[in-house]
């Protein structure tokens, strides 16, 4: 794979603390959807975090596929500093 084309690429999680045991791929795509899956991001304020290895095996995963047990806490990190950014602006 080139490297141009690893920056177009992006994946969403989706996670709801105490209803899924886990975070799922909700969306996933390269060039004009994964820039739509970032500009939703921005949106939202949802933070966007840039990790190659953690996007490749992201993008492996199918859309509603739970994230697998191997990647479960760099995804715990990720939300736990999501958490506190998320109290610090006030939000939920």
């Amino acid at each position: 794979m080139k490297k141009d084309e690893l920056k177009d690429r992006a994946v969403a999680l989706k996670y709801e603390r105490g209803k899924a045991p886990a975070p799922k791929v909700t969306a996933k795509g390269r060039g004009l959807v994964a820039e739509r899956i970032l500009a939703i991001a921005r949106e939202n304020n949802i933070p966007v975090r840039q990790d190659k290895l953690l996007l490749d095996a992201l993008y492996k995963l199918d859309i509603n596929e739970e994230i697998p047990e191997e990647l479960y806490r760099v995804i715990a990190e990720i939300l736990a500093f999501v958490y506190r950014m998320n109290r610090k602006r006030g939000g939920r």
